[in-house]
């Protein structure tokens, strides 16, 4: 299956900006202890169904969306969730394609950003952008 490879190929790139900043990253379903700074990074890939544009069958068509959240401090603004949602959409612009051999995945959207989802302790603002990737089975 080729969402493997589409996580693969976006938390690659990610990782690698996130390090640049020294932001930790919490990736789905990996223990994750938050930092003492309260700045961080929530990744999901959300996939959508796959589907088949040949009456062969041979064609798959993955698409889904990947996202961002950022989470900070709660009662320090929000100015610096703000900036790294417009770094974020920077690092991941409209088509942009993505390789591994012969297979692509491009963002077929711009980053969108959530409602922020506010806390106690700590507040959550989500980016996202759409992509697809169409493959021979």
């Amino acid at each position: 299956m080729s969402t493997k490879l589409i996580r693969s190929l976006y938390e690659q790139r990610l990782a690698a900006w996130a390090s640049a900043r020294s932001l930790p990253v919490a990736w789905q379903n990996v223990k994750f202890a938050p930092p003492a700074s309260g700045i961080y990074l929530r990744a999901f890939l959300l996939p959508a169904d796959t589907d088949s544009l040949d009456l062969e069958g041979a064609h798959r068509l993955y698409t889904g969306v990947f996202q961002i959240s950022i989470v900070a401090p709660s009662g320090q603004g929000s100015g610096t969730a703000e900036q790294l949602a417009a770094d974020l959409d920077a690092e991941f612009p409209l088509n942009l394609r993505l390789t591994s051999g012969a297979f692509a995945v491009q963002i077929v959207s711009p980053c969108s950003q959530g409602p922020v989802i506010q806390g106690d302790t700590h507040y959550m603002l989500p980016v996202w952008f759409r992509y697809r990737a169409d493959a021979t089975a």
